[in-house]
């Protein structure tokens, strides 16, 4: 299931075209809070489908029955790149644990890259909801390969990948490794570079919102 949050027309479009304009990029913190906002949406809408409990909260007048939230679920996401939106689900699952994983791009000399992950830092997550965020769905192997690390830690009950722009083929390469994932994103692209690179995308997501890196 694929969640695009552009088709009709929000203040996640908006931010999304924020986050595309070179000229608008060139300020880091709106960049980040953009895509924190982005996240905040989806993490808005991702909690209607979760479970619920009513609970007995004592008020100053007497008590009342609301509905909270059954069970917390795990924010996950991709460092360093993932860093904003998952700061904007965390501002609404703010009792959620947390899990990082360093997945990266490793470049070769002939152009070629393959994907690298070499740190995870993970709560328990059998039976959990988890939320996984990255800005840029692109190829998609970075993202397949952090599910794969986190489903040996355990079997995860539902599974929601949160990202700012993705490629169509990126969604249909995570959709064949995981089928039963939801995903959610504030627009699809259709173009795919040689590199790897979302058309037209909007350039390396954390680059500009972190400062540009050494290739490694």
């Amino acid at each position: 299931m694929v969640h695009n949050l552009s088709i009709d027309h929000s203040l996640v479009s908006n931010w999304v075209a924020e986050l595309r304009n070179v000229q608008v990029q060139q300020d880091r913190l709106r960049f980040r809070r953009n895509l924190e906002r982005i996240a905040e949406v989806m993490g808005y809408e991702i909690s209607k489908g979760l479970a619920t409990e009513v609970v007995t909260i004592t008020t100053p007048m007497g008590t009342a029955d609301c509905k909270m939230l059954k069970e917390q679920p795990v924010l996950a996401t991709i460092l360093r790149a993932g860093l904003a939106m998952h700061n904007g689900l965390l501002s609404y699952f703010d009792r959620a644990d947390n899990a990082f994983l360093s997945a990266y791009r490793k470049h070769h000399a002939d152009g070629t890259f393959e994907i690298s992950l070499e740190y995870m830092s993970c709560p328990q997550i059998e039976g959990r909801v988890v939320i996984l965020s990255d800005p840029m769905l692109a190829t998609g192997s970075s993202l397949v390969k952090a599910i794969q690390y986190l489903k040996e830690v355990g079997n995860i009950k539902e599974l929601h990948i949160v990202c700012a722009i993705a490629c169509s083929v990126g969604i249909d390469f995570v959709q064949k490794a995981e089928p039963n994932a939801i995903i959610w994103c504030g627009a699809i692209d259709e173009e795919l570079t040689a590199k790897g690179y979302i058309v037209p995308g909007l350039g390396d997501a954390g680059d500009l919102a972190y400062g540009s890196k050494m290739q490694q």
